[in-house]
């Protein structure tokens, strides 16, 4: 029997983009809601963990640098983080470690980053709006921040970043293991999603989830990636118009499609990474 149209109405999920199907009664990721606050805290972990192994599956570990941190649910002051000196193919739920804002692990058996700690904390406290963050050493984004040039608008996938990244010459070339280090990345970041650290690296953040922070990042170095490409032509490209740039970035840049970009990436995880949950 069809249902009515109030009905329908009442069980159709909030459209937060064009990509969602209108018809109903498909498959489509839905974003989850939580009645505990356990249940959250459960869940991020989770994400957190298949982010890291994501992390891995793309070739950016790095031996002990590359960090990712998710707020608890519960006590804002708190966040989830991978340990100290794990390779990101063998982050598991029990490994991961709660720190404060000071550093100080009060809950988990590792140590943590310090200069990962300086920054994640520094950014966290500045923010509280930010969920999740990441940062890695890889290849490209590395390469690309050394030029201290943002991302030119130069592909479909490069305009979802389209005024919403920035360049941060704020020591970035110096290991930062002090409190109060990283001010000018603290600051950009309440006006960006991502963040092309001069001479160190690219972060990501955001205020929906760790699933959107490590899409964005994953997205990031692939854009640096291309983009180094296209430099190495020594050919001057085809500029996307800011019109059709601020298009884009509006339908492909959200935090919701980083969210659902993510979705295909935790379920081949979790199928093809049985011991994430130990």
């Amino acid at each position: 029997m069809l249902k009515s149209e109030n009905q329908s109405r009442s069980v159709t999920p909030v459209r937060e983009s064009i990509y969602q199907p209108e018809q109903q009664g498909l498959k489509f990721p839905q974003i989850p809601s939580f009645e505990m606050v356990d249940e959250e805290r459960q869940h991020r972990k989770e994400r957190l963990v298949a982010a890291c192994r994501a992390f891995a599956e793309q070739g950016f570990s790095y031996g002990s640098a590359g960090h990712i941190s998710v707020r608890d649910p519960e006590n804002s002051d708190l966040y989830w983080t991978n340990p100290m000196a794990v390779h990101f193919a063998q982050v598991t739920m029990s490994s991961l470690v709660l720190a404060n804002h000071e550093g100080k692990v009060v809950e988990g058996d590792y140590a943590i980053n310090r200069a990962g700690f300086v920054l994640h904390a520094a950014v966290h406290r500045g923010n509280p709006d930010i969920v999740a963050m990441c940062h890695a050493h890889t290849p490209h984004g590395v390469a690309w921040c050394a030029m201290g040039r943002p991302l030119d608008p130069i592909t479909q996938d490069a305009c979802r970043f389209y005024g919403t990244h920035a360049v941060v010459n704020d020591e970035g070339g110096a290991v930062s293991v002090e409190a109060g280090q990283g001010a000018g990345v603290v600051e950009a970041f309440a006006d960006n999603r991502a963040i092309l650290h001069q001479n160190h690296g690219l972060i990501t953040a955001s205020r929906h989830s760790v699933d959107d922070a490590a899409w964005a990042f994953i997205a990031l170095e692939a854009a640096c990636r291309v983009q180094l490409l296209v430099e190495a032509t020594g050919k001057r490209p085809t500029y996307v118009t800011p019109e059709r740039a601020q298009h884009t970035v509006k339908h492909t840049g959200s935090e919701y499609i980083g969210w659902l970009h993510f979705q295909p990436v935790y379920a081949n995880i979790v199928k093809t990474n049985p011991d994430m949950f130990d």
